[in-house]
């Protein structure tokens, strides 16, 4: 089934992130991981992809295991920035003979040190096109709420979007964001744009005080004081933090599924029960 459809449907959509492992000893952990995230039956789960393809395999085998084992809607990601065309194709190539039809399109992060003036792909347009030229894929893309890191404007970021979505892509997947006007913002000025396709949120349930410390390094996220309030009063204790944190994240789900976002996307970090808690908590909802 192709994500728009999913996502489109009468009732909400609530879809799980899983990532590969990095090594060939870790595998069989990380299948054993996603197996349980994916009895639990989600709308449908995304797959991950090293930079430069270094995990392109596990990432077509896991998400080949999803759909023929559990009958999940698999979306997988490609990221093109170190990869050459080839690279690209030949990856593309086998996930369509695996019956993957849905891809998430990615530029990916610049590796440290890799000098762009050799790269063959420089924006996630490029590899929109490239996919779309290798058969009927449903293509997703990145977007973030609170602009790209890299973009000199919000006004420069939502053009960039439009033309992603010129290239192919019927779908764009939110970066993780922890204020719910934030997005409402962000969907008002793609509309205003317009830039119509379906925009699916991405939740982070922040379980550990680790992961603030990683989110403020690599992202421009806003951390409303409630928020903060909660990590500082509960961060110390590894278990009241993973119940703070899942309470939070599923009060954003409900509250997004309330103001007309038909569907979320959540960042579960490989974690089976976090993944399950959420489910619960929504589960009259989403059925």
């Amino acid at each position: 089934m192709r994500i728009t459809d999913i996502i489109k449907a009468e009732k909400p959509s609530l879809s799980f992130e899983v990532f590969p492992p990095k090594t060939i000893k870790a595998f069989d952990d990380v299948m054993a991981v996603t197996c349980e995230i994916a009895g639990l039956k989600p709308s449908f789960m995304s797959v991950t992809y090293g930079a430069g393809g270094g995990t392109s395999d596990f990432t077509v085998s896991i998400a080949e295991h999803i759909q023929a084992r559990f009958g999940v809607p698999a979306l997988a990601h490609v990221t093109c920035v170190s990869s050459t065309r080839e690279k690209v194709r030949d990856v593309v190539s086998l996930m369509k003979e695996k019956g993957i039809r849905n891809v998430l399109a990615l530029r990916g992060d610049i590796p440290e040190g890799f000098d762009m003036e050799t790269a063959q792909y420089h924006y996630a347009g490029e590899l929109v096109q490239e996919i779309r030229s290798q058969g009927d894929f449903c293509i997703g893309g990145a977007c973030y709420p609170e602009s790209h890191p890299e973009s000199e404007t919000s006004f420069t970021d939502i053009a960039n979007l439009r033309k992603k979505v010129e290239a192919g892509c019927e779908f764009l997947t939110t970066q993780m964001f922890f204020d719910n006007n934030v997005l409402y913002n962000f969907i008002y000025r793609l509309r205003e744009a317009g830039v119509g396709v379906p925009v699916v949120a991405g939740i982070m349930p922040v379980t550990n005080a680790w992961q603030i410390k990683r989110i403020m390094s690599i992202s421009k996220s806003a951390l409303p004081q409630r928020f903060v309030r909660i990590v500082d009063r509960f961060g110390g204790d590894p278990e009241s933090m993973m119940q703070a944190g899942i309470a939070y994240a599923t009060e954003q789900i409900v509250d997004l599924y309330a103001n007309g976002v038909p569907a979320v996307h959540v960042y579960t970090m490989n974690k089976p029960e976090v993944a399950r808690r959420i489910m619960d908590n929504v589960s009259a909802i989403i059925r």
